[in-house]
């Protein structure tokens, strides 16, 4: 039961639509960067070498590039706020999901074979759904957080009382 329970509060943390992301792709990624009280775009261009929990509220994305000679990888959190998009600009055939070896490659041994996609299909996230159909899950999860809450606030009060009688 409190697996279903945690499985539904990281639900409510995800973004409703995502690009499909897979290994191989070179992406973009359009990051907010806070520099003070002012908030700026960092857009940041690479191989996608890795993709992990997928379908999970933490679904990460490894992105690496070379800069300067210099290889630089970053890692992003899919659903998280500070992501603004993810535009996929190329897509490669590999066999794995885990490319760590084009960190050892440079040059033409690092190229991968471009495979032939529909862009605008993959780049479109927009959520086309009936306004009643999207505001009864809505309903459903505000029902369901409130006993959350309240067998939380239960177990704080007989874990309290258990010290008390110790």
């Amino acid at each position: 039961m409190s697996f279903s329970i945690l499985k539904q509060i990281g639900d409510a943390q995800k973004k409703k639509a995502v690009v499909d992301v897979r290994s191989g792709d070179t992406v973009k990624v359009t990051q907010k960067i806070k520099e003070g009280e002012k908030f700026r775009l960092q857009v940041f261009e690479g191989v996608v070498i890795r993709v992990d929990r997928k379908d999970s509220h933490t679904a990460r994305i490894v992105v690496r590039k070379v800069t300067s000679g210099v290889g630089v990888e970053k890692s992003y959190l899919i659903h998280s706020p500070l992501v603004e998009k993810i535009e996929v600009t190329k897509r490669a055939k590999v066999r794995r999901n885990n490319l760590s070896y084009l960190r050892e490659r440079s040059g033409k041994s690092a190229r991968l074979t471009g495979k032939d996609f529909d862009r605008n299909l993959v780049n479109d996230v927009t959520v086309e759904e009936d306004p009643e159909v999207a505001e009864a899950p809505a309903e459903e999860a505000k029902v369901e957080e409130a006993p959350v809450e309240e067998v939380k606030a239960e177990e704080v009060k007989e874990e309290t009382k258990a010290e008390e009688a110790k």
